[in-house]
């Protein structure tokens, strides 16, 4: 019966349809034609009027194939389900055909479940059956299933099959089974060019290059040539490896063969010269293409974007619409959002995350990752964390973009909370998650959270990452603890000139400005060449040691022995280092000589070396370039008021404040924090909000006592307010460094040191107050603060009092 004939019989008087054999006819030509209207049509009649035969097994069984060839599994398993036990037993192809329509499209867990069902029922699935569910167990990365069917392929004694062995190869490599993988393929007598595309596929998936290639070269060998196939498998790791000779070697072989025509072969080949960095090449394979799919113009502008032509990635995602009519998959929409990211373009971001809205489609996993890494790049971190919450699923990478997030925009407390609500839900973070935890334990100074961090890197085996070690280093480092930084330093087996920075800048912060003259010297000893930021620390670290001659003698060095081109960063560890040391004139004479204008930053670091050496005259001038600059933050103006202040010159200072509100900026209060069994508490200046409020005051009032006895007096000339003496004294009490410190020896047991951290630069009253404090409790209190740390020990601060 014709396709033709058959609708008119559907459509006219159906009584014309007499036996089986009919129905039958029917649906051969519904399957032909792919008809799932007609296929309804004679399903629906056949159900209506047609009692005798709706359950005849032969009918049900063409209905399930006519449903499969029309993309209809749901409606094809109801069918499928309600043949009869007996008669479904004897219907082998049915089920592989079932299995087979699961595994290419989906749900693969269905497939399996349908094959073990079959095996339960005592049914011998063929050697057609294998492939297609070892391919849903590939699909679903399943190896504890492919292992078990593959156990099943021995009693059946089709282990030697050319078809099962290679999709048992497939299912083992996409599984992570290499080794089995390639036991199974050694074993194999008879392979051909599929079984070793499938094989060298592994290989190229798990990027191992130099075992792709010799496999290569092992089949050419052997007589076999590498097919279109093979060169679709082996330009994505060559692209990974940045192996531009090897890929042109295999460009030219395409042209030989002809391949190079093909959409799938071109799509790799401009893949693979974008990145390695040849975008030109990519390009020109690109405009020739008269046949572009949406995976070719994802290529491409993920090319742009490898090679830093990021605005012509975004040219060329508009140019796909108009040109093509192409709708963006989510590997392309998260190819363009990270093109976004990197040039902190919120605009286009935002027209991206609209029209995902307005097509309906589901916020993906990736598409969201990469929305959540081009909000927080842009530092709209409150559009990141929406985005977080409106995603249906997360994974680590979901995690680690809001986590880096936070941390990025100076929000590392929340950073913390997310990184616990991570753990609380399940979810293992991997080396990324702490890559971008470790920094927010670095800011709170949160010790207990950071050694956590470690230990688990340490279960994890992460420890062997370098970038790990390095966030180590500096977490440390930043947490007080820099003979612990030292230690991972020592213990690294690789170390990359990060490391060594890392190192040097921790003792930069320290004050330990010797030791990090030491560690630059075993750098040079060992051959390592210094760069631009090695010199930053070196600097920051002879600036806090009050190293002059030792900081000149380098920054003359930095460009003379190693070509290194100063930046604004060294010309403002200079004019720190002068300030510091007090040689006001020079520093000044040092800026003026700069080669380009200096920026605020510089002329901020002489403000406050005028402010420390209380010089008025050069102050105002600094801060008359620092408002012809414009002021970045209210820092500056804080130091001239501080400076007008300590010279008795109230009215000035009064009227610096006035300019600060008019400019729009507000006094930043100064905060401090400490953590105490992993929380972190948080005080301000004269802060009462602590539920523990009452005795903190107390114990303060009874290091007064205590610390008078000693000999301390307050320094009023440290409260920047025209009020009475007694008043000033009541102010410095509260100093939000003390009342953190109180707080801590109420909290940790007798001798435990104290680490607290500071936004601002510890104030010289609380400096001389905690120097007493390590007298009267016998043990050792750190504080970190916006400049440095400041080991306090048995009445005696390690920064010597110049900081």
């Amino acid at each position: 019966m014709s396709c033709a004939t058959a609708r008119r019989v559907i459509s006219n008087n159906r009584s014309c349809i007499k036996d089986p054999y009919d129905y039958l006819q029917l649906l051969e030509a519904c399957r032909a034609s792919e008809s799932l209207k007609h296929s309804k049509t004679v399903h629906q009649h056949l159900i209506k009027n047609d009692n005798s035969y709706k359950n005849s097994p032969i009918i049900l069984g063409e209905l399930t194939l006519l449903y499969i060839t029309c993309s209809e599994l749901r409606l094809a398993r109801r069918v499928f389900n309600t043949i009869p036990n007996p008669e479904k037993k004897s219907k082998v192809i049915l089920w592989n055909q079932m299995i087979r329509a699961y595994a290419w499209d989906g749900p693969f867990e269905e497939a399996i479940e349908l094959y073990f069902e079959m095996v339960e029922l005592g049914m011998t699935p063929t050697k057609h059956t294998y492939p297609f569910v070892l391919k849903a167990c590939a699909g679903l990365q399943d190896k504890e299933n492919c292992m078990k069917i593959h156990e099943h392929v021995k009693r059946a004694g089709l282990e030697f099959d050319v078809y099962i062995c290679t999709a048992l190869i497939d299912s083992y490599v996409k599984c992570g089974c290499l080794v089995e993988a390639r036991k199974m393929f050694d074993n194999m007598s008879n392979r051909d060019v599929v079984a070793w595309n499938a094989m060298i596929s592994g290989f190229s998936l798990h990027g191992l290059y130099g075992e792709m290639i010799e496999l290569v070269v092992e089949m050419q060998e052997m007589g076999l040539s590498p097919n279109s196939s093979t060169i679709v498998a082996v330009l994505p790791t060559i692209g990974e490896a940045k192996a531009l000779t090897q890929g042109k070697a295999v460009h030219g072989y395409c042209v030989r063969r002809s391949f190079h025509s093909a959409l799938m072969v071109r799509t790799g080949l401009l893949d693979m010269y974008g990145k390695c960095s040849r975008l030109l090449y990519a390009r020109r394979i690109f405009d020739v293409m008269g046949v572009k799919n949406e995976v070719t113009w994802s290529a491409m502008i993920g090319a742009c974007i490898t090679c830093d032509s990021t605005t012509d990635a975004l040219r060329l995602y508009n140019q796909m619409f108009v040109e093509d009519s192409v709708s963006p998959s989510s590997v392309t929409i998260g190819t363009v959002l990270r093109a976004c990211a990197k040039l902190t373009d919120l605009n286009i971001g935002r027209q991206i995350h609209g029209y995902i809205t307005k097509s309906g489609s589901v916020l993906d996993v990736m598409v969201g990752n990469s929305l959540l890494s081009m909000y927080s790049k842009c530092g709209v971190i409150d559009d990141t964390m929406k985005v977080f919450d409106e995603m249906a699923s997360k994974d680590t990478v979901s995690y680690s973009a809001i986590i880096s997030g936070y941390v990025q925009n100076g929000n590392a407390e929340e950073a913390l909370q997310v990184f616990q609500k991570m753990q609380f839900s399940g979810i293992n973070p991997d080396s990324a998650t702490l890559i971008g935890f470790l920094p927010a334990c670095s800011q709170l100074s949160a010790l207990q959270h950071g050694a956590c961090g470690h230990s688990y890197s340490i279960v994890c085996g992460f420890t062997t990452d370098i970038s790990i070690c390095n966030a180590l280093i500096d977490m440390y480092a930043k947490c007080g603890k820099i003979d612990v930084a030292r230690l991972v330093f020592d213990r690294m087996h690789k170390k990359d000139i990060v490391s060594w920075n890392a190192m040097i800048v921790g003792y930069a912060i320290h004050g330990l400005g010797m030791q990090a003259l030491t560690l630059f010297h075993d750098m040079q000893n060992l051959g390592l060449r210094p760069d631009d930021v090695t010199f930053i620390g070196l600097l920051s670290a002879c600036s806090h040691s009050g190293l002059v001659n030792e900081g000149k003698h380098w920054y003359i060095s930095m460009s003379q022995d190693f070509n290194i081109v100063p930046r604004m960063e060294h010309y403002l560890c200079m004019t720190d280092l002068l300030g510091r040391a007090g040689l006001l004139d020079e520093a000044h004479i040092f800026i003026q000589g700069m080669p380009f204008e200096s920026d605020v930053r510089v002329w901020s670091a002489l403000l406050a070396a005028c402010r420390i050496h209380k010089n008025v005259e050069l102050g105002e001038e600094a801060s008359n370039k620092i408002q012809s600059l414009g002021p970045e933050s209210t820092g500056n103006f804080v130091l001239l008021s501080n400076l007008y202040s300590a010279s008795g010159r109230w009215d000035d200072a009064a009227h610096v404040r006035v300019v600060q509100k008019d400019w729009g900026f507000k006094k930043s209060p100064g905060c401090s924090w400490v953590e105490i069994n992993g929380v972190v508490h948080a005080f301000m200046g004269g802060d009462r909000s602590h539920p523990q409020s009452s005795l903190i005051n107390l114990k303060l009032e009874e290091l007064m006592i205590e610390m008078r006895k000693l000999g301390y007096q307050s320094e009023p000339s440290f409260v920047y307010q025209d009020v009475e003496e007694e008043e000033k004294e009541q102010i410095l009490v509260y100093h939000s460094e003390k009342l953190a410190v109180a707080f801590a020896m109420l909290s940790l047991s007798p001798n435990k040191p104290i680490l607290v951290t500071k936004n601002l630069r510890v104030c010289g009253d609380c400096h001389a107050a905690l120097k007493y404090i390590t007298i009267i409790s016998k043990r050792e209190i750190t504080v970190r603060d916006a400049s440095r740390f400041h080991h306090f020990r048995d009445g005696f601060c390690n920064c010597g009092d110049f900081w």
